[in-house]
């Protein structure tokens, strides 16, 4: 396996921190990887924020912001963050906590918006999910693996996937009508996944696993909550691919590739579920291409299939990019500075007027508007502070 020396350094950090956390998860009746220089997640983002931007209208006022966060590192959060944000100006402001739990570093809502699901990223992995209404904790379900840093929400809203980059499996759990989890009924095991969502599709799941170098996609059963293999699709060798975002055409998408400081533009097969990865493409951070220094995280494109974003972890930057060719190629645009550092996830709001990102090390959370002609960024006044910040989701 590539670069399995350095997955392996990170996993170990990931057990010693959580080890000397050492917190008890909320029982089931009742709610990171290290990086190279401290405690990660993941986009994902959240299921509900990657991928396409919305462009409806806003209603006025201003909406719901939660934020995930390390509760077991220096400085970290208690739980769920909230806060508000003004979808007009993008300012924010803080609300609290919304739901008292471990390691919440990365989060998704229902699509039916009733329900936040959240990874707890220990090394005795768990899920949990928390009704927005009331802010009420449904419960925890064990992952059955370790460390997970990313889950997502099926289309159809009955089942959850997860993905433990620590233990190297991915997990799928039901969600019954009230929006709470049932126990786990699928598992598949790899290497060191760090992200699993649905293609659009929806009948295939893809798991980016950093740890083989491969993107491996499976067919759900929808009735059964399983998971079975159909195609493996490499990359080129110490790529460590680590986010996958779809063109809304469903025919293309675009991989981040965290250790060789890459992206690529796939293809992608709806019939079959087979992705082909292209060839290695700049992120346009310094100093250059292939440093390894610049762990790219994270790649959102917008609703109408016409520019991309990645999230530039080293260079603390985000990368633009046209997206051409009936997404099919990206021409690179330039990038902006995040205005913190180490900007670990970013998110658009529904109507994809902002774009959100959560800066790690900084603990703060920028705001960017976007332009739709042009695919600009501006930032939206002073970042906004919240504990390690490795997650924001607007709703």
């Amino acid at each position: 396996m590539s670069g399995d020396g350095w997955t392996r350094r990170r996993f170990v950090g990931v057990l010693a921190r959580a080890a000397g956390a050492a917190a008890a998860l909320p029982a089931a009746a009742c709610g990171g990887p290290s990086e190279p220089d401290g405690p990660s997640p993941t986009a994902t983002g959240p299921g509900a924020s990657e991928g396409a931007s919305g462009r409806q209208r806003e209603s006025s006022g201003p909406r719901r912001l939660l934020l995930g966060t390390y509760t077991s590192a220096e400085g970290g959060g208690t739980g769920v963050g909230l806060a508000e944000y003004d979808p007009g100006t993008g300012r924010i402001t803080g609300r609290g906590v919304l739901a008292e739990m471990d390691d919440p570093s990365y989060l998704a809502v229902h699509p039916d918006g009733r329900t936040l699901y959240a990874v707890n990223e220990r090394a005795d992995g768990a899920v949990t999910a928390v009704r927005l209404s009331d802010r009420r904790v449904l419960g925890s379900r064990s992952t059955s693996g370790a460390a997970p840093c990313h889950l997502s929400v099926h289309p159809g809203g009955r089942w959850l996937f997860s993905a433990n980059y620590g233990s190297g499996s991915v997990a799928v759990h039901p969600i019954d009508a009230s929006g709470a989890l049932g126990e786990r009924t699928g598992m598949v095991t790899h290497s060191a996944p760090h992200q699993v969502l649905t293609a659009p599709d929806g009948g295939h799941v893809l798991a980016v696993d950093l740890g083989t170098d491969t993107v491996y996609t499976y067919r759900l059963d929808e009735d059964a909550g399983t998971l079975a293999e159909v195609s493996r699709a490499r990359t080129r060798p110490g790529a460590g691919p680590r986010h996958l975002a779809f063109h809304p055409g469903g025919r293309h998408a675009y991989l981040a590739n965290e250790v060789d400081n890459t992206v690529a533009v796939c293809a992608y097969d709806p019939g079959t579920g087979r992705l082909t990865v292209g060839e290695a493409q700049s992120t346009g951070a310094e100093p250059g291409q292939g440093s390894g220094t610049n762990y790219p995280a994270q790649f959102l494109v917008t609703s109408d299939g016409a520019y991309a974003f990645l999230a530039n972890r080293g260079h603390d930057s985000i990368a633009r990019y046209a997206v051409e060719d009936r997404g099919a190629r990206l021409r690179f645009l330039g990038t902006v500075p995040v205005g913190g550092d180490f900007p670990r996830q970013i998110a658009f709001s529904p109507d994809g007027g902002l774009l959100f990102a959560a800066n790690q090390r900084s603990g703060t959370v920028s705001v960017f508007r976007v332009s739709g002609d042009g695919g600009e960024l501006r930032l939206a006044g002073e970042p906004f502070a919240s504990p390690v910040a490795v997650c924001a989701l607007p709703l």
